[in-house]
C-alpha cells in the first residue's frame, strides 16, 4: 500500500519538474538566443516479487514478477536547433547562421552565447548587453587580422588615423572609336580624360590624360594613339601644357582592336608591360622622398567602331583619414569594418567563434550564456564560416527556438500527469482508511 503512495509522490515530483521546465521555456519565448529544454522520465528501481526461472523437468519457464517504485527525471536536455532571424538593422547585432557560439569573457573565464546583441562601450571594447567583452582578434594598423593567435578583447581604435597614400596607378576602361571624327577638316582625333590624383601628403590635384591619333587623309584607319599625361592642359593652346614629371609622349598600339601587352616589364615602344601598364617614370628617380611615378593600366581599352567612352575606372591613393565615429559594418565572416573620415573602409577586427563536440553537454549559467563541462569537450575556436562554423548575419538576432504549440501541449500533458498521480495518492489514502476502519 505504501509503495503506491511513494510512486504517486515520485510522479508528482517528476511532473512538477516537467511543468517547471515547460514554464521556463514559455517564459523565454522572446529571449534572444534562448534554447528550449525537454524533460525525459525514467522509471526507478523495481521490487522483485518473483525471479525468472528457466524451463526444466518438462515445465515452462517463469518470468520475473516486479513492482515498480515510481518515476524520476532521467535528464533535462537543451534543444540547440536554429532559431528564426529577427531583423533589427543595428550594426552591432549579429546572428549565427549554422553551428557555433560567440565567445565572451567573464573575468578570467570564457563563456559562450548565441545571443549576438553587442555594442562598443566607452573604451571602444565590443561587449554583450550584460557587459562581457566579446572575444576575437583586433586588426593591426594595416587592417590585417591574425586569427592564428589566442582571441582577446576586440577594441575599436577610435581616433586612429590612416596616412595618406600617393597615387601610383590609374585604371582606364572603355572604347576609343575607330571611326573618323565628325568634322571632315579635323586632322586629329583627340580624347581628353581628367583624373583626380593624390600626392604623398594626401592633397588632390587633377591631371589630364590626352589620347591623340592623326587622321590626315581619311583613307586608312590609324590604330596608333599617342598618350600624354599633363599637370596642366589647355586645349586652346593659349597657355603651355605642362607634362607630368616632364615625361614625353608615349604611343599606344591598338592595331588588334585592343592594346598589345608584352610579357615583360620593359616593353618595346607602342606596347604595354606584362600587367598592361603604360609607365610614366618620374623626372628625377633619385628624388627624396622617392617618386614612384604613375602607371596607367590600359589593357581593357578597345578600339572598335562606335562612340568613344574611355573613362577612369579606378584610381589608387587616398587622403589622410581618422576613425572618428562608431560607424561600422560586419561581414559574413565576422569582420568588423570601420569607416574613416576619408571614406575609406578598413577591417578593425574579427569576432571569434567556437564549436563543441557535444553542445548538449554545455551548462547554462544565465544571461543566455553557456559554460563548458567535462562532457561538452573543449572549445574549438576559429573564424566564422570556416571548419564547419556558421556564418554571421549582421543586423539580425537569433530568436528563441521555443515552439509555443509544443510547449502548451507539454503543459497540458504535465498537468494531466500531475492530476493522475495525485489521484493515486488519494486512492491509496482511501484504501488505507478502509483498512484502519476494519478494526472498528
Amino acid at each position: 500500500m505504501l509503495r503506491s503512495l511513494y510512486s504517486g509522490i515520485s510522479g508528482l515530483n517528476a511532473h512538477q519538474r516537467m511543468i517547471d521546465v515547460t514554464g521556463n521555456n514559455i517564459a523565454n519565448v522572446n529571449t534572444t538566443g534562448y534554447k528550449s529544454s525537454q524533460v525525459q522520465f525514467n522509471d526507478t528501481m523495481s521490487q522483485m516479487l518473483g525471479a525468472g526461472g528457466s524451463p526444466q523437468n518438462g515445465m515452462a519457464g517463469t518470468n520475473p514478477a516486479q513492482v515498480g517504485l515510481g518515476v524520476r527525471v532521467g535528464g533535462i536536455t537543451a534543444n540547440f536547433s536554429q532559431g528564426s532571424a529577427q531583423t533589427t538593422g543595428k550594426s552591432g547585432d549579429m546572428m549565427i547562421q549554422g553551428d557555433g557560439f560567440f565567445i565572451t569573457r567573464s573575468g578570467n573565464e570564457n563563456l559562450y552565447t548565441r545571443a549576438g546583441s553587442f555594442f562598443f562601450d566607452a573604451n571602444g571594447v565590443l561587449a554583450t548587453a550584460t557587459g562581457e567583452p566579446v572575444q576575437g582578434w583586433t586588426a593591426d594598423s594595416e587592417g590585417i587580422v591574425n586569427s592564428g593567435v589566442q582571441p582577446g578583447d576586440i577594441k575599436m581604435p577610435l581616433g586612429a588615423t590612416i596616412p595618406p597614400k600617393q597615387t601610383t596607378e590609374i585604371t582606364m576602361k572603355g572604347n576609343l572609336t575607330s571611326d573618323y571624327p565628325a568634322d571632315p577638316l579635323a586632322l586629329n582625333d583627340i580624347v581628353t580624360i581628367p583624373v583626380k590624383v593624390f600626392d604623398d601628403k594626401g592633397a588632390t590635384r587633377t591631371v589630364t590624360a590626352v589620347f591623340t591619333r592623326g587622321v590626315p587623309d581619311r583613307t586608312t584607319v590609324v590604330t596608333d594613339w599617342t598618350v600624354d599625361l599633363y599637370e596642366h592642359y589647355d586645349p586652346s593652346g593659349l597657355t603651355p601644357n605642362v607634362a607630368v614629371n616632364g615625361t614625353s609622349q608615349m604611343t599606344l598600339d591598338m592595331s588588334k582592336g585592343k592594346p598589345t601587352v608584352e610579357a615583360t616589364d620593359s616593353p618595346t615602344p607602342g606596347n604595354l608591360d606584362s600587367d598592361g601598364n603604360m609607365v610614366f617614370r618620374p623626372a628625377d628617380p633619385s628624388a627624396t622622398p622617392p617618386d614612384p611615378g604613375l602607371k596607367i593600366n590600359l589593357k581593357d581599352l578597345t578600339m572598335y567602331s562606335g562612340l568613344t567612352d574611355a573613362r577612369v575606372f579606378n584610381v589608387d591613393g587616398q587622403t589622410a583619414g581618422a576613425l572618428t565615429s562608431l560607424s561600422y559594418t560586419v561581414s559574413d565572416s565576422g569582420e568588423i569594418i570601420g569607416v574613416y573620415s576619408n571614406g575609406l573602409k578598413q577591417t578593425l577586427g574579427q569576432v571569434a567563434m567556437a564549436t563543441f563536440k557535444n553542445v548538449a553537454g554545455l551548462e547554462k549559467v544565465g544571461n543566455s550564456l553557456f559554460r563548458t563541462t567535462v562532457n561538452s569537450g573543449y572549445a574549438q575556436v576559429g573564424e566564422p564560416g570556416s571548419a564547419g562554423m556558421g556564418q554571421v548575419i549582421s543586423g539580425a538576432l537569433e530568436m528563441s527556438n521555443v515552439d509555443l504549440a509544443q510547449e502548451f501541449t507539454n503543459l497540458v500533458v504535465a498537468q494531466r500527469g500531475f492530476q493522475a498521480n495525485s489521484r493515486i495518492i488519494t486512492t491509496s489514502d482511501e484504501i488505507l482508511q478502509e483498512l484502519v476502519s476494519m478494526k472498528r
